[in-house]
């Protein structure tokens, strides 16, 4: 997915996708990274602190205090009777019950009991860890098969088929589809390319691929400054797709090259994307409601979802136009 910048609408030789695709690629890994550090870190001060919660006892709940604290009456072995107040997480035991004690010999004044906050905090913390891990080896995986199916479509013998250029607007999304005008129809699914806001309806097309047969089919078609590949940004669709339908004039008219110019920007494309962003802190409510968690769960899970949403905006290839 490398080309010239003029054959690419590119930087660098870097195709205009690709550089979507890695920059919020990276914005996701950038968050993973960041809250990786903070659930490592409490990871570990929990884990130093159950290692040395060696010794052994059963208490008993003696109460229930306001603060959600649990007093907990139990005997060290060897030592004299004792009562300690043990911070919980959620629904605290019921006065009477019989519950396993943990403690460090060596302080036997900072007792842990099941479910207390210490914990629930330790547990959180490796399941947050293992869901940056699993989503960065997601993003990465994606990201890696995108740029393999994409050269191989485009690797794929090319024939000349007269398209037309449509948006489809459905929801917060709006994607870009070249039409054929063939029989049946198919339409090809594409990332955005500022060539496409000034490309006539119809246009000639070199499709590399079948789209009657093949499932991705990648295009190339005349910019004003050579030829620009077209990536496809799904696979090829044989019915049309639901939304509000908007399509390329027959002729573009005299302002198209300037706003193919304000919509190659990448600060554009992000704003584009922005209402994805939307149901970001909607998210994080739910699963902090669902885990009973603090604020900071909600803002973990607010920017991981928030970056996630721009990222799933450039897979699907979101045009800003």
């Amino acid at each position: 997915m490398t080309r010239g910048s003029a054959a690419g609408g590119g930087r660098n030789g870097i195709l205009r996708p690709l550089r979507h695709g890695l920059l919020t690629t990276g914005l996701v890994l950038l968050v993973c990274a960041v809250l990786a550090a903070f659930a490592g870190t409490a990871l570990a001060s929990a884990s130093a602190r159950l290692a040395t919660a060696t010794g052994r006892a059963v208490g008993v709940v003696d109460g229930v205090r306001d603060d959600g604290a649990v007093p907990v009456r139990w005997t060290p072995p060897g030592a004299t009777e004792r009562v300690d107040a043990v911070p919980v997480a959620g629904t605290p035991p019921a006065s009477g019950t019989r519950i396993e004690v943990a403690f460090d010999p060596a302080r036997p004044d900072r007792p842990l009991v099941p479910g207390a906050e210490e914990l629930v905090a330790a547990d959180r913390a490796l399941t947050a860890l293992a869901l940056t891990v699993v989503v960065a080896v997601l993003v990465l995986g994606v990201l890696a098969w995108q740029v393999v199916t994409r050269r191989r479509a485009f690797g794929q013998p090319a024939r000349t088929v007269a398209v037309r250029r449509v948006r489809w607007q459905a929801g917060l999304a709006t994607r870009s589809y070249l039409e054929t005008d063939t029989h049946p129809r198919r339409f090809l699914p594409v990332h955005f390319d500022p060539v496409l806001v000034g490309l006539p309806s119809p246009t000639a097309a070199r499709l590399h691929g079948d789209p009657l047969r093949d499932r991705w089919v990648a295009a190339t078609v005349a910019g004003p400054d050579g030829e620009r590949p077209l990536v496809p940004s799904g696979p090829v669709r044989t019915e049309e797709p639901r939304g509000r339908r908007t399509d390329n004039a027959a002729r573009p008219d005299d302002t198209a090259p300037a706003r193919a110019a304000t919509l190659a920007r990448m600060r554009r494309q992000l704003r584009a994307d922005l209402p994805l962003v939307v149901p970001a802190p909607f998210l994080g409510l739910l699963w902090t409601y669902v885990d009973r968690g603090s604020p900071s769960t909600w803002l973990a899970v607010t920017a991981l979802a928030a970056a996630l949403g721009l990222w799933l905006a450039a897979l699907r290839g979101s045009d800003p136009s």
